[in-house]
């Protein structure tokens, strides 16, 4: 299964001073899951594509902090 999010795990040394990042994210953009932009894909409207960026739906992925999904669940 494709996912736009993927994560790694980096060396962490016994000598580092600092409290490791055990594990990494980064995002991967949708367009590198298609081979091809097939015909009739669905569209946003002007408005929304300038929003968006892109004309495709298929083609959007908004950035996101992967903290920001952590923060979701608290309440204030």
């Amino acid at each position: 299964m494709n996912t736009l999010r993927k994560t790694w795990h980096p060396y962490v040394s016994p000598f580092d001073p600092c409290t490791p990042i055990k594990v990494k994210t980064y995002s991967t953009p949708p367009n590198l899951y298609m081979g091809f932009q097939p015909p009739g894909l669905e569209q946003f409207t002007p408005m929304q594509a300038l929003r968006a960026g892109t004309l495709w739906k298929a083609f959007y992925d908004p950035w996101y902090s992967p903290y920001e999904k952590a923060r979701e669940g608290q309440q204030p």
